[in-house]
């Protein structure tokens, strides 16, 4: 029972009440903008970091059997040295695979695989640049430059047969792989958990930033695959949670020339070499091919 005399408030807010409570709005708008503003400019100045994790120099493993391992130290045209090593199977003049590693992977640690996945072909690894012992700092632009030169470098050896030579990109360097192939006449390209452009990676993983304005290293293969005419074999693994199939499936899509797709289910990113099938489809694509 309400008491005599006495009015219930009717729930509206005073003139001067309001204006604060915009005013408190304001500020808390203000602060969420500055917030994004600072973390936006924060991944531009920092993607280097997110993209590229540069392992630290590990000693070279052992080659396979019977083959010779030639360490290596390439300076490019810079003068910034990249390590790395060059494998030759126990043939005369044999053809060559150049392979380009993944974001965190120290390339040289595919050197115990050279048999199992290539065959009887020349293996050669390099790191990129800050990657082992190499020097300098990794970027789209030096890296895709570095594998012209290491291209070059490989094709004047006497004792590779420069006219089968093919590259092997995983992840990151698919993109230096396609780079590569773009401007060079390579046989054939090997492409392990592809994508179409790092750009579209990256919207993926972090949907509420503007990727397409921030991104310095974008490794648009998407771009280029139209006028690829090179045979490509595309390594996917079902369970990829780092660059899902679809991106890799995409970049396919719209290769200019024939397309191999070898998928693997059950396997992740980082494991799909261990699958049982990874080198026997690898091998018979470059039995084909190279």
């Amino acid at each position: 029972m309400r008491a005599r005399g006495r009015r219930l408030p009717h729930g509206r807010l005073g003139p001067a009440a309001l204006k604060r409570s915009r005013s408190a709005l304001k500020l808390v708008l203000l602060a969420a903008a500055l917030a994004y503003l600072a973390l936006v400019a924060w991944v531009w100045l920092a993607q280097e970091r997110l993209v590229f994790h540069p392992p630290r120099a590990v000693a070279l493993p052992r080659a396979p059997q019977g083959w010779r391992m030639e360490p290596l130290t390439l300076r490019m045209r810079d003068g910034t040295p990249l390590d790395g090593a060059l494998l030759v199977p126990p043939v005369a003049h044999p053809a060559l695979v150049i392979y380009f590693g993944g974001n965190a992977e120290d390339a040289t640690l595919e050197a115990p695989e050279a048999e199992r996945e290539y065959g009887p072909r020349a293996l050669l690894l390099v790191n990129y640049r800050g990657y082992g012992r190499s020097g300098g700092h990794p970027g789209e632009a030096a890296m895709t430059a570095d594998a012209l030169e290491i291209h070059d470098w490989a094709a004047r050896r006497p004792d590779i047969d420069a006219a089968r030579i093919a590259v092997h990109g995983r992840s990151l360097g698919s993109g230096v792989a396609v780079a590569l192939a773009a401007q060079r006449a390579v046989r054939c390209l090997v492409l392990t958990t592809p994508f179409a452009s790092a750009v579209d990676v990256g919207r993926e993983a972090f949907p509420w930033l503007p990727v397409s304005l921030l991104m310095r290293h974008r490794f648009d293969s998407a771009r280029r695959a139209p006028s690829m005419k090179v045979p490509a074999l595309f390594l996917v693994a079902e369970g990829d949670e780092v660059i899902p199939p679809r991106h890799a499936r995409r970049l396919a899509a719209s290769w200019a020339g024939p397309v191999q797709e070898a998928s693997f289910a059950g396997y992740g990113h980082n494991d799909i070499s261990l699958a049982p099938g990874y080198g026997v489809a690898i091998r018979a694509f470059l039995d084909r091919h190279l």
